[in-house]
């Protein structure tokens, strides 16, 4: 592609921005990143270097038949600077993909320092400036005053600040012989609609023992910079539970309105479980946010209705966590919509957001998004338009992910419930995986091909036929 005469400004020198401006870079296109470092950090980091990993050392698993090691690849066959630099700093972690944390950020910081055409320019951002277009890459904790003026411009109902997490279950571990489809009241104005909710019942020894198992399970302390301030419309429900154990039952758990056709009548409490995606692959246990470890959690929701032998997407967590309406908020192509908060309708904005503060979590997901939105930036800026990625890709389901429940928005880890679901053949779980994963790697690569202009390397191209081993 051409190199556009244009810079692009990026705010945060994180995973999300430092791939971003790599991307940008490796296109012809200059990049001024604004980094508070080394003038100020955010109180979970300890040092200068960017790219700083403040939690675990690990991206987690790398097998193809795990959503996450499907985005990997995916994003290695894109070229991701991010990808490259963990696999230079790898250390031993089994299946996972671990890294010497501070051979990594000194890489990263590295590959920008050395690259001519990426400015990095110290300071507290505390507006978003004038220049377009404009990457936001602040990640989860997007200091106050940058997030008071966001939310200015959005409004406020569109940025959270606290993140509260439910569980999400793979539909086919469900025991469908102990639930009911119904909606409350049968609300919904289809049949389909009127049966939107999966519910678990149980009898009053089952809650009370639920409860109980609640109460007395390990809790994940807050970290020293997250205050314990909850909302009392997404509160944990260890913390309802402490207020008494009825308060549950009129909370999330409440079975007003909902008939059990095998009694007729109402249980004593139950569970909702909701459709994480279209196709009914996943499931979503409403209002069950919480802070409780995962071994527990598993344990603990084992002995609900239905879930014995639930397979587990995700766990649900409560943390400190700026993040966006991005269904609301985003296109397709991460910028920000015309016609919301202080922007004209009808006139693009060249504002783009990347990375957690989109609602992405995890590092992996996070640099992805920095990837995509390099690519879109530079598309735009080279003057061609980039073919919407394939459902049935990793990264086009971190996309999806991104444009769903506007009503009820929560950040997540990619997922196979994100990807389309496999049509094929009948097959046990890990095969299933194994061969979505493979669709997608023929379809990513498909799609390389019909973007010729994005100047993607040679592995993009490969298809399923050259799939690397764990």
């Amino acid at each position: 592609m051409s190199k556009p005469a244009a810079r692009v400004t990026i705010i945060g020198a994180g995973l999300a921005g430092c791939e971003a401006a790599l991307q940008l870079a490796a296109r012809g296109v200059r990049v001024r990143v604004l980094e508070q470092k080394p003038v100020a950090r955010t109180p979970a980091q300890t040092t200068d270097e960017l790219c700083e990993l403040v939690c675990s050392n690990s991206f987690r698993g790398v097998a193809l038949a795990n959503a996450v090691g499907l985005l990997k690849e995916e994003m290695r066959r894109l070229g991701s600077q991010v990808m490259e630099a963990a696999e230079l700093c790898r250390v031993p972690a089994g299946g996972a993909l671990a890294v010497d944390r501070e051979r990594f950020a000194g890489e990263m910081t590295r590959r920008l320092a050395a690259h001519p055409l990426i400015e990095v320019v110290p300071g507290i951002v505390t507006e978003l400036p004038d220049e377009r277009p404009l990457i936001v890459a602040t990640g989860p904790l997007t200091g106050d005053t940058l997030a008071e003026d966001i939310a200015r411009r959005f409004g406020e109902t569109q940025l959270a600040y606290y993140d509260a997490i439910a569980p999400i279950v793979a539909a086919e571990s469900i025991d469908w012989d102990e639930v009911f489809v119904a909606s409350r009241w049968e609300k919904g104005e289809t049949a389909e609609e009127q049966k939107a909710y999966v519910n678990c019942p149980m009898n009053a020894a089952q809650y009370k023992a639920f409860v109980k198992a609640v109460l007395d399970a390990r809790k994940v302390e807050p970290r020293e910079f997250e205050e314990a301030k909850y909302f009392e419309g997404c509160l944990p429900i260890e913390v309802m539970a402490e207020r008494g154990e009825r308060t549950l039952a009129f909370g999330p758990m409440k079975p007003v309105g909902l008939t059990d056709p095998r009694t007729g009548r109402w249980p004593h409490a139950v569970v909702q479980l909701r459709k994480e995606d279209e196709a009914g692959t996943a499931y979503n246990l409403v209002g069950f946010q919480t802070r409780m470890a995962w071994g527990d959690q598993a344990r603990v929701f084992g002995m609900i209705p239905g879930l014995k032998n639930a397979e587990f997407f995700r766990f649900g967590a409560v943390h400190r966590n700026t993040f966006l309406n991005a269904p609301r908020l985003l296109d397709d192509r991460m910028q920000v919509r015309s016609g919301v908060g202080e922007f004209a309708e009808g006139e693009p904005t060249d504002l783009y957001f990347a990375g957690q503060i989109t609602g992405t979590e995890g590092y992996v997901e996070s640099a992805a998004g920095g990837l995509l939105c390099g690519l879109f930036v530079a598309a735009k800026l080279g003057g061609f338009s980039v073919a919407a990625l394939p459902k049935t890709t990793a990264l086009g389901g971190l996309l999806q992910q991104l444009s769903r429940h506007p009503d009820d928005y929560q950040p997540s880890n990619i997922t196979f419930a994100h990807i389309a679901p496999w049509e094929g053949a009948r097959l046990k779980k890990r095969a299933k995986y194994q061969a979505m994963a493979e669709r997608s790697l023929d379809d990513l690569a498909a799609w390389a091909s019909a973007n010729p202009r994005l100047g993607l390397p040679a592995q993009a191209f490969a298809g399923s036929d050259n799939v690397r081993s764990a």
